[in-house]
Order: C-alpha cells, then sequence, then structure tokens
C-alpha cells in the first residue's frame, strides 16, 4: 500500500494536464497524482461532482485559476474529503461585469465559427512579458488548441454561471497555500490576498516575474511550494 498522499490537479481554461507537467514528475516522489477532465461539463457542480465520482476517499486538491472554481465547489459538496487545499491565480468572487463580457463576446465569436484558441495578443494577458515569445508561449497555445472550441464553450458556461465562493471561506479548515504570480492580468495579487483573508491560516505566497500560469512559467517555484504544503 502507498504512503504517498493521493493528490488531484485541477486545470483552468484551455489548460490540460500540460499545466502540471514538471509537478508531476517532480512530486511524484510524495505523491500519487491524477488530473481529471475538466472539458466535459457546462457547469462547476457538473465537473465537481465528475471529480468526485472518480476521486480517492480523501486526497489534497490543488487548482489553478478555473480549477479553483471547481476546488470551491468540491468543498461545498463533499469537503470532507479534502485534506489540503492549494490555490493558484485564482478568485472566490464572481466575474466583474466586464470580465463578463469579456467570456461572452468569447461565445458569440465562437457562435460564429470563430475559435482562435490562445492568441498571441491575448499571451501577454496569461504569461510574463519574459515568456510572450518563447517556448512558454508557444506551449499555452498548443494547449489551447489541444483542448479545443467545444469545450471552450463549456467552460466558459461553467465560469460565467459560478457561484460566489466568498462566503465559502470562513468555512475552510484543512491546510491553504494560496499562491499568485505578481504580474497576473487576469486574477491579480489582490484576488489572491482576499482569498487569503477569508481562509484562517492561510498562506499566502506572491511570485515574483510570473503571470498567470506559476506552474509552466516558474515551474521550480512552484513545485517547491507544492513540496512544502503537502509536507507541511
Amino acid at each position: 500500500m502507498s504512503d504517498k498522499q493521493a493528490l488531484l490537479l485541477l486545470p483552468g481554461l484551455l489548460c490540460d494536464e500540460r499545466l502540471w507537467r514538471e509537478q508531476i514528475r517532480d512530486l511524484a516522489d510524495i505523491a500519487d497524482i491524477g488530473v481529471p477532465d475538466l472539458t466535459q461539463d457546462d457547469s462547476v457542480a457538473g465537473m465537481a461532482a465528475r471529480v468526485l465520482a472518480q476521486a480517492p476517499p480523501r486526497f489534497a486538491l490543488a487548482g489553478l485559476s478555473m480549477g479553483g472554481y471547481v476546488a470551491f465547489e468540491i468543498l461545498r459538496q463533499q469537503p470532507q474529503r479534502v485534506h489540503r487545499l492549494a490555490l493558484f491565480d485564482t478568485s472566490a468572487a464572481p466575474d466583474s461585469p466586464p470580465r463578463a463580457m469579456q467570456r461572452r463576446a468569447g461565445l458569440r465569436l465562437l457562435d460564429r465559427g470563430r475559435f482562435a484558441g490562445v492568441t498571441q495578443q491575448l499571451l501577454p494577458s496569461l504569461v510574463h512579458a519574459q515568456h510572450v515569445d518563447g517556448p512558454v508561449g508557444a506551449e499555452v497555445r498548443a494547449m489551447a488548441q489541444r483542448v479545443g472550441a467545444q469545450a471552450y464553450r463549456r467552460q466558459q458556461i461553467a465560469i460565467l454561471e459560478r457561484p460566489d465562493s466568498r462566503p465559502l471561506l470562513a468555512s475552510i479548515a484543512v491546510p491553504t497555500l494560496i499562491a499568485v504570480g505578481e504580474d497576473d492580468r487576469l486574477t491579480p495579487p489582490a484576488a489572491a490576498e482576499e482569498i487569503h483573508r477569508g481562509i484562517a491560516g492561510s498562506v499566502l505566497e506572491r511570485i515574483a516575474q510570473c503571470g498567470h500560469l506559476p506552474t509552466m512559467e516558474r515551474p521550480q517555484v512552484a513545485t517547491a511550494l507544492l513540496r512544502r504544503w503537502l509536507q507541511g
């Protein structure tokens, strides 16, 4: 019987397990890792239920961006199964009206048969400037193409209709790591600080020279934070 912890890693919008590639490799000595599929459902409730149906009885849970929204929903549905929580570059609050408008505009483009995935113009809002024209930027774009248009539609609908998770924060009583890229434009450090204030005893880490995707942009830093959290 393995003495490793079960660890579930939840991807973000238009992300697959590549988002967590280095963490999967470098934490394999202490964790049995799974990356659930978040492409099949058009609600965070459906995504969470699918994860829980396939998850071990108890597990550590980490989510990035949309993965964080699903993590909150898992804690609403079956909190007793989660014994550690890590939240990367996410928000407990619903979308602002301008952000919701952007998402709906993307869905309208999709209705007209236009799916560009992550464009070169969008990359600066996802990754730090130093990664836009390099291998990380290229891998982010390739990942979005793999996930594809129909999963993008389902995920955006789920994100738009997600509940406000701020009322949940005070009930979270497991060791919680909150991490955010210092230069994240989509879910800036203020969003992480709000979660940190809401979860008693949580640890907040700001990652320098990093945008919205620390696990790809600063993988060694992200892995070190997760190792410390798992072993804490």
